[in-house]
């Protein structure tokens, strides 16, 4: 029994970490793109959570990788400030899953 309520425990985790990273991104993320956290994921038993984010338009998504890299230490803070957990390292991963609705929504050249 004590493996699921682990897991139970890292899910929540990973819950609460992309909640208060789409408030932080909100907050702090200026207005070239649009970051979108899209999910997260505990991994490593809960020394790592993975936060996935969607960035629009597609040309920003390096400099918005960036953007969260530098801001990783501040992000770290707001996680102490904000929550009880005890603190995983955070990356933050593109998910731009979305890419072929762009293609759809273009009329067709031929």
């Amino acid at each position: 029994m004590q493996p699921t309520a682990n897991r139970h425990q890292r899910e929540k985790a990973a819950e609460i970490v992309a909640r208060e990273a789409a408030q932080f991104i909100a907050r702090e993320a200026g207005t070239e793109s649009l970051i979108t956290v899209i999910r997260a994921q505990s991994i490593a038993h809960g020394e790592r959570i993975m936060v996935f984010v969607s960035v629009f338009p597609v040309e920003k998504a390096r400099a918005a990788l960036a953007f969260l890299e530098r801001q990783r230490e501040a992000f770290s803070d707001h996680l102490k400030r904000h929550t009880h957990l005890r603190l995983p390292r955070v990356d933050f991963l593109l998910d731009n899953g979305e890419q072929t609705g762009e293609q759809l929504a273009e009329p067709s050249k031929s």
